[in-house]
């Protein structure tokens, strides 16, 4: 991963074989990022996305191989625990044109890709509410 600042806002590349989730957090942590607006597009070779059963309260999972077009990725930073805490959705454009979009749990680069990273002025904490079960920005 290479980046460079711009104003309140960081330009990525994150390169071949690397894990765009892992890649971010590292950004964050070693820049101290706490707030962030997150827009990327590339490309990849694995993935695992998620759809979240609310009744279930766990994602229904796919995993995906192959080359594919990162068409869309988008979200935020937050916190959470006094970590870095992502959290990205994304559409991936595989050989047949077919589209697989939802949660990002793990996102593997296939060529490169080019993220904006725009810090945000303060910090958003998350709290796990528990009859969701899913973690919820604290805006307190």
């Amino acid at each position: 991963m290479q980046y460079k600042k711009f104003g309140d806002a960081y330009l990525v590349r994150i390169d071949l074989n690397e894990e765009i989730m892992q890649s971010l957090k590292a950004l964050c942590e070693k820049e101290d990022i706490h707030l962030a607006q997150v827009d990327a597009i590339g490309a990849a070779n694995h993935a695992v996305i998620g759809v979240y059963d609310l009744e279930k309260q766990a994602y229904h999972k796919e995993e995906l191989s192959g080359f594919m077009e990162i068409t869309s990725l988008s979200g935020n930073v937050t916190r959470m625990n006094g970590e870095a805490y992502m959290h990205l959705h994304g559409t991936l454009a595989d050989q047949n044109h077919a589209l697989h979009g939802g949660h990002i749990i793990e996102l593997t680069v296939g060529a490169t890709c080019e993220m904006f990273v725009r810090v945000l002025a303060g910090e958003a904490t998350r709290v796990k509410d528990q009859a969701l079960g899913i973690n919820l920005i604290a805006l307190q």
